[in-house]
C-alpha cells in the first residue's frame, strides 16, 4: 500500500512518551489537511498514537507494520479543530498514599512495564485494551490512573469520563516519578 504522506517521523527506537512528543512538535509544521507518517517500533505506540490524534483533534488515519516498522498516518486537522484536551482531575503521586478500598489505581502501561514494576495492587489494563475491558474497572469507586508519565493516563481518564466513570483522576507524573514501593508480576 502506498500511501502519500508530506513529512516522514522516525520515531524508531524510542519509547512512551517520546514518539508522541516527536509527533506533536513534527506536525505543528505542517499545513491543515497534510499527512505525516510517523515510523515507530514500540508496540504501545498503536494505541497512544491513536489516542493523542484524537485528543489533540487530528485525524488518525490508520497503521501499518513491515518488518517490525510501524507506520503511524496522521492527517493535521485546522487550527480551529486541533485545539488539546487534557483531563481535568490531575493529582500528583503523592494522593496515591491515601489508598483505601474505595480506591483503584488504574496502570495503562504495557504489560512488560506492569510486569517488571508497578505499584501494589494497582490493576493492569494497557491503554490499547482500555475499549474492550473498560467493564471490568469499578465504576462506584475513585479511580486513579496512572503511565510512566501522564500522558497515556491522561488519554485513558478522558475516555473513562466520556464513558461515565465520574471519579476518575490522572496520576503526574506517574511511574518516572513513584517513589514509593513497587512490585513485580511473576
Amino acid at each position: 500500500m502506498d500511501i502519500k504522506t508530506n513529512e516522514v517521523l522516525d520515531a524508531k527506537g524510542l519509547a512512551c512518551p517520546m514518539p508522541i512528543v516527536k509527533t506533536k512538535k513534527t506536525i505543528q509544521n505542517l499545513d491543515a489537511g497534510q499527512v505525516l507518517k510517523v515510523e515507530a517500533t514500540d508496540k504501545g505506540s498503536i494505541a497512544d498514537m491513536k489516542a493523542w490524534a484524537d485528543k489533540a483533534g487530528h485525524q488518525y488515519l490508520g497503521t501499518t507494520e513491515e518488518n517490525d516498522v510501524l507506520s503511524h498516518y496522521i492527517r493535521k486537522s485546522s487550527d480551529e479543530e486541533s485545539q488539546e484536551k487534557h483531563h481535568p482531575h490531575v493529582v500528583e503521586n503523592d494522593a496515591l498514599q491515601l489508598f483505601d478500598e474505595d480506591t483503584l489505581i488504574l496502570d495503562v502501561r504495557e504489560a512488560a512495564e506492569y510486569a517488571f514494576g508497578h505499584i501494589p495492587g494497582a490493576q493492569s489494563i494497557p491503554l490499547g485494551e482500555l475499549d474492550e475491558r473498560m467493564d471490568e474497572i469499578d465504576d462506584m469507586k475513585n479511580i486513579y490512573v496512572v503511565c510512566r508519565t501522564g500522558t497515556r493516563s491522561d488519554m485513558a481518564a478522558q475516555k473513562l469520563a466520556a464513558k461515565g466513570y465520574n471519579h476518575v483522576y490522572n496520576v503526574v507524573p506517574g511511574m518516572s516519578g513513584w517513589t514509593g514501593e513497587t512490585t513485580k508480576s511473576n
